[in-house]
Parts: C-alpha cells; structure tokens; sequence
C-alpha cells in the first residue's frame, strides 16, 4: 500500500515537472504562446527592397571609380543568419543548414511565399513548428518578415532584377519628391488655376500654406479631385498624343507649362515648385517626354492663329533626366545635338528627395532595367550612351 502511495507521488511530482516544462516552452515574455501573434499583416508592403545578399554592385556602376553604384542593406541571407544560422543550430549540426543561398533557397517555392515552408516557419505561432522558436528571445522584425516575403514572391533570386528594383524606386520617388510644394499634381493644377489657364470654380481648389526650412511662408492653390483628375490626365494625354507625331498632331501641342507662362501678379508668399511625379505613370511620362522641354517660361512656338505656346516640339532636344537630376557623378549627352554637357546635376537627389547613395544606385537600376523606359533616354540614337562618369569618362552602355 505504502509502495503504492510512493508511485502515485512520484507520478503527480513528474506531472507538475512537464506541466512547467510545457509552460515555460509556451511562453514568451511571461505571455501563454496561445496569444503570440508572429502573422505578417494582410498585405505586406511591397515597396520593401529585398534582395537575398546585404551588398548589391549595380551593373551601370562606373569600374574605376564606384560611388552611387552600390546598394546597401541588410539581405534575406544576413536576416536568415541572425535569427537561425548560429553555430548551435542551423549554422551547426541542426539539419537542415541555412548559411547558404542554395541551402536558404530550398526552403522556398519561388513566387509563392504562402505556400514556401521558410515563410511559414518564421511566421506561425505554433510553438512546435514556429523558427526562431518562441523562448529563443527574439523575432523578426515586420520589415524583416517583409523581405523574406518580397524576396520569394519577386523569384527568390540570388541577385535582384526589375522585380526587385521597380517597386522600391517608385515608392522612394513618391514619397521623397511627391509632397505637397515639389513634384505634385494639385500644386501644378492649382497654379494654372490660379494664372487662369483653366475654366475651374473656387470649390474646385483648396489652399496648402506651410513654412519651409528657412522659415519663408509659403502659399499655394491646389486643385481638389475629381477636377484635379481630370485636368492632370488631360494634360498628360495631351502630351503624349503631341509627341508621337507632332504633326499630325499638332493641335494636341500643351501651352501650360510649369514656370510660369503668362505674366500674373502672384502673392509674393507664392514659390515655384516643380513637374508631378506622382505615380509610375508620371514617371514614365516625365522621362519620355522630359519636363526640361515641357518648362519654359519664353514661348517656344506660335501657331498660324497666333496662339503660343511654351513647349518645344523636339522632345529629344534636351540635357536633363531623372538619372542626371539624381547622380551627381554623371555628365548626360543630348540625344539630338550630341552635344555633352560639361556639369553634373544630383538637385533632385539631395534637394528634394534627400536620396542616399544606396537609394541613387537602387534607383538607376531599375531605371536602366525597365522596358518602358526607351533605350533613347538610357544610350541614346545609336546606343553609343548618354551618360558618362565625369572623374573616368566611362560611359555607360548596354
């Protein structure tokens, strides 16, 4: 009996032994493993760049000097090593290894991280399956989750291309050049509304006032949807249409142009501002058919009626771009004088946006990778280049 009572304490002391054992490996910062949430949130962003190495030399990188050509960042292999790859486990004898491109990889369906095992293990919160495991101290962080999710729905490549590239630049432009007194649609619409280029009423516009960072007041019209749509989409249409054949259409030539065309007495709290990028369209546009021949303040042509207007008809005729206005190592060709420019730009780069090396290199590699972008704006008429280092002279082609 005596023999009897011994076993069931000994049975109930090595109940309450793997009772908290089980509690102590379902718990994390003293909360039950049953209330971790280690989810990514519905959509992740996809702006994210994430390519699977921390260092990414660009192919247009100049090959004497380097600057602007490298992007930095911390990769899905480096992510990979910190929460998984320790010596005392998947870096050591913890099967299977993830120190490696290959051996990360086979983890991964490529373009579908839903159903990738590596995308699971870091996001379940089952404590059996989850990785790292829940007591180990620490997560991913959400924008680490994010570009392992990127990295395998862009391909899970080992080096980044359009897919990778094209998201992240757009996005960066967007928010760095798109606010309010830079490259914005409204502002543009409100200042032709109010030199009384457009037929609008007063509902159609609101003011933005802020202070910049020198302190100057400044003011400004803009138009409010749904009129700002249809002028904006107005406009680039016209602009389009004009330059695939400037003769046969000639009347869609724009007049409106962004420094001011007619003569106004505008407040004097009112500062000039610059073309809209604010999508990937404008973007597009803007490099096609670039603002420097769109952004005249002396007419540029006069109709048989008389009208004039402030744009040029050669859209070719030009020795500024999105690549110039950013990179402040290059010199650019006119692709219709053949001509080189003798300084560098980068105002884009520092003045609006406030672009990093790494963010001016990310940009010119999806620059020189999208298809919508024509080859005349990236190696001009005959493929010979239209930008060159200004410290080696090295060109870049294709």
């Amino acid at each position: 009996m005596a023999s009897l009572r011994l076993k069931q304490t000994i049975i109930s002391l090595l109940g309450i032994v793997v009772v908290s054992a089980v509690l102590v490996q379902c718990t994390k910062d003293n909360v039950n493993a049953s209330l971790i949430d280690r989810d990514l949130p519905s959509v992740p962003d996809s702006s994210v760049f994430a390519p699977f190495y921390d260092t990414v030399a660009i192919d247009q990188r100049d090959p004497s000097y380097g600057y602007n050509d490298t992007i930095k960042t911390t990769g899905v292999q480096s992510i990979i090593n910190n929460y998984c790859a320790s010596p005392s486990c998947h870096g050591g004898n913890i099967k299977p290894k993830l120190t490696t491109y290959a051996e990360i990889k086979s983890l991964v369906v490529p373009g579908n991280p839903e159903g990738s095992q590596l995308m699971e293990l870091i996001t379940t919160s089952d404590v059996a399956k989850s990785m790292p495991p829940v007591n180990y101290g620490s997560d991913l962080s959400t924008t680490e989750k994010t570009k392992v999710y990127n990295w395998i729905r862009n391909g899970a490549k080992e080096r980044p291309d359009l897919a990778d590239y094209r998201p992240a630049a757009v996005a960066m432009i967007v928010v760095g050049c798109g606010s309010a007194n830079c490259h914005n649609q409204a502002t543009a619409g409100g200042y032709w509304a109010r030199n009384k280029l457009l037929n609008i009423a007063p509902t159609d516009t609101v003011n933005f006032t802020f202070t910049d960072a020198n302190g100057t007041f400044r003011n400004y019209a803009q138009l409010k949807e749904p009129k700002l749509s249809e002028v904006w989409n107005a406009y680039k249409d016209s602009v389009k249409k004009f330059y695939t054949d400037t003769l046969a259409n000639a009347s869609f030539r724009p007049f409106k142009t962004f420094a001011r065309p007619v003569a106004t007495a505008l407040p004097s709290t009112t500062s000039g501002f610059r073309a809209p990028l604010g999508s990937y369209d404008d973007y597009i546009m803007d490099i096609k058919y670039p603002k420097g021949v769109r952004n005249f303040s002396t007419v540029q042509h006069t109709n048989a009626s008389g009208k004039q207007f402030y744009v040029k008809g050669n859209f070719l005729d030009n020795t500024s771009s999105l690549i110039y206005q950013i990179d402040s190592t290059v010199l650019m060709m006119n692709p219709y004088t053949k001509v080189w420019g003798t300084s560098v730009g980068g105002r884009m780069a520092y003045d609006d946006g406030g672009l990093t090396k790494s963010d001016i290199a990310l940009v010119k590699a999806w620059y020189f990778s999208d298809p919508n972008i024509p080859d005349v704006w990236k190696y001009g008429t005959d493929g010979a280049g239209i930008f060159k280092y200004k410290r080696t002279g090295n060109v870049i082609k294709k």
